[in-house]
């Protein structure tokens, strides 16, 4: 089965060495999440990149920065984004963090698809 909708999508960018109250901040951010019932999360680990403070962000082995670009993508209703925007205001310490309108296709499986009435 297929739904479309509206949505937002939140991205937030910063590094991987960034901390929250002694743990890595996406793992932080990822609970944050679930304990506010949103929909779905995604963290990326990139290769190399850099934001606000124009400090590049490297994950290479040649490399002895273990602060790889981090990635975490956020996608939910408007509501429950903007509940979560005051916990990433405390969180995020230094970052980007994106917001944008999104049109979601999701598939599932009908859950009595085997069953016959």
């Amino acid at each position: 089965m297929k739904e479309q909708f509206q949505a937002r999508m939140l991205r937030i960018h910063f590094g991987e060495d960034d901390k929250w109250q002694g743990k890595p901040l996406h793992e932080a951010i990822f609970a944050k999440c679930r304990e506010l019932g949103i929909a779905g999360v995604t963290i990326y680990r990139a290769i190399e990149g850099y934001g606000t403070s124009t400090r590049i962000h490297y994950a290479s082995h040649w490399i002895l920065s273990k602060d790889a670009p981090i990635v975490v993508s956020i996608i939910d209703t408007e509501d429950q984004i903007n509940k979560l925007v005051p916990h990433l205001d405390t969180m995020v310490e230094e970052g980007l963090i994106a917001i944008s309108n999104v049109e979601v296709i999701r598939y599932f499986r009908h859950e009595n698809a085997s069953v016959k009435a």
